[in-house]
């Protein structure tokens, strides 16, 4: 049932991340540019993530830090998988504009919000039993 459940808040994830970058796209890009915008996405996105993984983590119950951390590897695969699909079949974009993206010297820090995914099971798992 876990995995289950994973996934099911995963899809709210990459739900709100959608909604997320359409509201990017439509409200901070015409101010800033597409790449200044995508990297304060990655900030935002990730507090979105956060927010979702916090609310949602005594629902998923993982029984301890290793089970917490498989749910962000689970979800890593799942948002790597997805970002993919977004990248090349939707948008048709090359594999150099992505890759940029994950280089942190080019500019591009989606890399370190694939971090955050990774490990904010782990986190609000933590902090929901400090409170």
């Amino acid at each position: 049932m876990l995995w289950l459940k994973t996934i099911l808040v995963f899809m709210i994830i990459a739900f709100a991340e959608v909604l997320h970058g359409i509201l990017r796209t439509k409200l901070l890009v015409p101010k800033v540019g597409s790449f200044r915008s995508s990297q304060i996405g990655v900030f935002s996105g990730s507090l979105i993530i956060f927010v979702i993984a916090y609310f949602s983590i005594r629902w998923l119950a993982p029984k301890d830090a290793l089970q917490a951390l498989t749910i962000g590897i689970v979800w890593l695969f799942l948002m790597t998988s997805f970002e993919i699909y977004l990248v090349r079949v939707v948008f048709k974009m090359r594999w150099e504009k992505f890759l940029d993206s994950l280089n942190i010297f080019k500019g591009g820090i989606l890399g370190l919000g694939m971090i955050v995914l990774l490990l904010v099971p782990l986190i609000a798992s933590k902090l929901r039993s400090l409170f």
